[in-house]
């Protein structure tokens, strides 16, 4: 799509040149090349700026991965980003309240719902 694009951008301006160029010798067809090649950049150049749109609202953001660190003796818990060799039952550091080693209870993504816009003729 990208290359139709681009090639009716290119035999726009090319029109626009030629319609600069022929004016001297006939003014009818180049005034026709001009409002062929301008109608050309118009076209392009709108439908590039509706592709860039479309690219930018399909980008798929990833939620953040979370790891639950938990201890087994006094029950504190700890929520932390996900590092690189994280795995279930993997044990860790000693526990900030009574110094008996944490292990990691979960992982897993927050995922946030997005909200529905509703029509206001459907209240």
């Amino acid at each position: 799509m990208i290359l139709v694009v681009l090639i009716t951008l290119v035999l726009s301006l090319l029109a626009v040149v030629l319609s600069v160029v022929v004016q001297p010798t006939n003014s009818e067809a180049s005034l026709l090349l001009l409002a062929i090649g301008g109608g050309g950049l118009i076209l392009s150049v709108y439908v590039l700026i509706q592709m860039r749109r479309r690219m930018k609202a399909l980008r798929i953001e990833i939620p953040p991965v979370n790891t639950t660190i938990e201890c087994r003796k006094c029950g504190f818990k700890s929520v932390r980003e996900f590092q690189r060799g994280d795995y279930i039952f993997k044990e860790l550091d000693k526990c900030q309240k009574c110094d008996d080693k944490m292990i990691i209870t979960a992982i897993y993504r927050e995922v946030q719902e997005k909200e529905k816009e509703r029509s206001p003729f459907l209240s």
